[in-house]
């Protein structure tokens, strides 16, 4: 089961100028891609925004947690992790519009050798992906330089090749100009002019 937790259009991704479709798009190219990985069963998207919830649910293998009362992201996962009942888990995070499912089928194949991996971001000091086997207890520290806190907390770090697009979250308009180049989710792709 992988989780992704998606913040209110309104309230993410204050860096990308406060662009509330451009901001939902991002997160639905995201779950898209995650639901259609050969390795995932189920993705729980744990939100409290109305229209973003009703995009998502028409997603197939794609399942709503309502999030009534944000408390950030660390909670917003364990509330959808909470729906994983004993089986291996992932939290994905809603920001990697160039995903493709062989990205992460990759990154949870390599994972399922240990009890916690985690997905550094392309500066190596966030993190994009952390997972947990079944039988392990869930933990996570996403947020500002979350890599060591993620290692710190027994994940292993996953050996990416350097083009994986699990990489490749967009935080800033710098940073969606570099995934544009990788080639980005239909949604995405739509609400921008084209690269060049």
């Amino acid at each position: 089961m992988v989780v992704v937790p998606l913040k209110g259009a309104a309230v993410g991704k204050s860096r990308l100028q406060g662009d509330e479709d451009l901001v939902r798009a991002i997160g639905l190219d995201t779950v898209e891609a995650a639901s259609a990985a050969a390795s995932v069963s189920r993705v729980v998207v744990v939100t409290g925004d109305r229209a973003t919830a009703a995009a998502a649910a028409a997603l197939p293998g794609v399942e709503i947690v309502t999030e009534a009362d944000p408390r950030g992201l660390n909670a917003a996962i364990a509330l959808g992790v909470a729906a994983a009942a004993d089986a291996p888990r992932a939290a994905l995070l809603g920001d990697l519009p160039a995903l493709r499912p062989a990205d992460l089928d990759a990154a949870l194949r390599a994972a399922a050798s240990v009890d916690r991996a985690v997905a550094a971001d392309g500066d190596g000091t966030g993190s994009t992906l952390v997972t947990a086997r079944a039988g392990v207890a869930w933990a996570s520290a996403f947020g500002a330089e979350s890599f060591d806190r993620h290692v710190a907390l027994g994940c292993v770090p996953l050996e990416l090749p350097a083009d994986s697009r699990l990489r490749h979250d967009v935080d800033t308009a710098a940073q969606l100009a570099v995934a544009q180049t990788l080639g980005l989710g239909p949604r995405t792709t739509a609400l921008l002019p084209p690269a060049g």
